[in-house]
C-alpha cells in the first residue's frame, strides 16, 4: 500500500490540534470554576500576579494557566509586558453566564462523555442503549448551560413570534406545557417573556426536576410555572396552546407516540413547537464543524438514549427535516413547516 507522505502530515498536524483542542477543555472548565475568567472580564491587561491577587489563587499555576489560554488563542499575550487580556467577545464566550454566546456548558458535556466511556463501549457491544439518566451529572448541567444560550437569545426575539399567531397567544396568557424540559431553562426564559400565560414543565428524571424548581423560585416565576415528573408519553396534562418539545425529541425510544400524546393534549388550534439540533437530511452535507458536534454527542448521548427505552427508534442528534416531518405526520399532524433556524437549531410548528 502506498503511503501518501502529504495526506499523513496533514491528518497528523490536525490530530496535534485535537491534542490540544482536547487538553484545553478541562482548562476551560477550571476558568470558570474558579472564576478566572469573570475576574478578567472587564479588567484589561493584567500580570498573573494580578489576577493571582485578585482571586487569592496561586501564581504559579495561573501563569502556566494563562499560557495555555494565550496558546489556545482564549487570551491574548503582551510580551513586552507580560499581561494577558480577555477581550470583549471572548467574555461573552466564557464569562457571561447570560450572553447568546456563552459556550462552556458545552466543556461540562465533554466531561461526561469521558466519564461514561465504557458505559457507551458495553452499549456498542449489547445493543442495550445508555439512559439519560445513566449520564455522569455533568451531562445535566453542562446540556443546560449550553442550549439555554441559545434560548436567552432566541426564543422571545425569534422562534416564538415565527409561530403563527403563538406570539399573540402566549401574550393574551396561554396554557403551555415544556415535555422533556431538563433543569427548566427554556420554562423559564419562555415565562420571564410572556408574564400572561401559565407554563408547566414535565420530565422523566427527578434530579432536574428539583433543579427546575430551584431554578424558577430562584428567577421569581414560580407562581406561573410548575415542574412535575412525567414521560413524553404520560404527562398528564389537557388543553395546552404550545407544547414545545427543545432539543429531545430525537432522544426519545418512541417519538411518534410522543407526538400522539402531543396531539392528544393540544387545545383546538393548538401548536407543537419542536426545536431540534440543526441538520442536514444528507450525511454528506452534515460533515462540518456543527454536524461533528451532534454527530459526536449523538454517538455517546443521544442514540444511547433512545436505544434504552422502548421501540428504540434511534433518530439521532443529525435527524434532519425529512425525517422528523415523517415523525409528525405517523403522530397524526396534517401540518409540518420549518419555521425558524440557526446555526445550531431548526424550528419546526406542527398542527394536528
Amino acid at each position: 500500500m502506498t503511503i501518501d507522505e502529504d495526506k499523513l502530515n496533514a491528518l497528523l498536524g490536525r490530530l496535534v490540534e485535537e491534542f490540544g483542542a482536547l487538553a484545553s477543555a478541562p482548562l476551560a472548565i477550571l476558568g470558570d470554576r474558579l472564576g478566572l475568567y469573570k475576574a478578567m472580564a472587564g479588567a484589561g491587561p493584567m500580570t498573573a500576579d494580578q489576577l493571582s491577587e485578585k482571586t487569592q489563587l496561586r501564581v504559579r499555576y495561573m501563569l502556566e494557566w494563562l499560557n495555555a489560554q494565550a496558546a489556545s488563542g482564549f487570551v491574548a499575550y503582551d510580551p513586552a509586558a507580560q499581561t494577558y487580556t480577555l477581550s470583549p467577545e471572548a467574555a461573552m464566550v466564557l464569562a457571561d453566564d447570560s450572553s447568546p454566546a456563552f459556550m462552556i456548558g458545552g466543556f461540562e458535556v465533554l466531561i461526561s462523555m469521558f466519564m461514561d466511556l465504557d458505559k457507551v463501549q458495553k452499549a456498542f457491544r449489547d445493543g442495550t442503549g445508555l439512559g439519560w439518566h445513566e449520564h455522569h451529572p455533568s451531562l445535566f448541567s453542562g446540556t443546560e448551560r449550553f442550549f439555554r444560550a441559545g434560548y436567552n437569545a432566541n426564543l422571545e426575539p425569534s422562534w416564538i413570534p415565527a409561530l403563527d399567531g403563538v406570539s399573540d397567544r402566549l401574550k393574551a396568557g396561554a396554557k403551555v406545557a415544556d415535555v422533556g424540559c431538563g433543569f427548566g431553562a427554556s420554562t423559564i426564559v419562555l415565562a420571564q417573556a410572556y408574564p400572561a400565560s401559565t407554563f408547566v414543565g414535565y420530565d422523566y428524571h427527578e434530579p432536574s426536576i428539583t433543579a427546575a424548581r430551584e431554578r424558577a423560585e430562584a428567577a421569581g416565576v414560580a407562581d406561573r410555572v410548575s415542574f412535575e415528573l412525567a414521560g413524553a408519553k404520560t404527562y398528564p396534562g389537557r388543553d395546552f396552546d404550545l407544547v414545545a418539545f427543545f432539543d429531545c425529541l430525537h432522544d426519545m425510544g418512541d417519538p411518534v407516540g410522543a407526538a400522539r400524546h402531543v396531539r392528544d393534549t393540544l387545545a383546538p388550534g393548538g401548536v407543537w413547537m419542536i426545536v431540534e439540533p440543526f441538520a442536514n437530511d444528507r450525511i454528506e452535507d452534515n460533515l462540518n464543524p456543527v454536524g461533528r458536534i451532534y454527530y459526536s454527542a449523538s454517538t455517546m448521548v443521544c442514540t444511547p438514549c433512545s436505544l434504552s427505552q422502548e421501540v428504540g427508534l434511534g433518530l439521532g442528534a443529525q435527524a434532519g427535516e425529512k425525517r422528523l416531518r415523517s415523525v409528525a405526520s405517523e403522530g397524526g399532524f396534517s401540518h409540518f413547516r420549518r419555521a425558524a433556524q440557526t446555526p445550531f437549531n431548526l424550528v419546526f410548528e406542527a398542527r394536528a
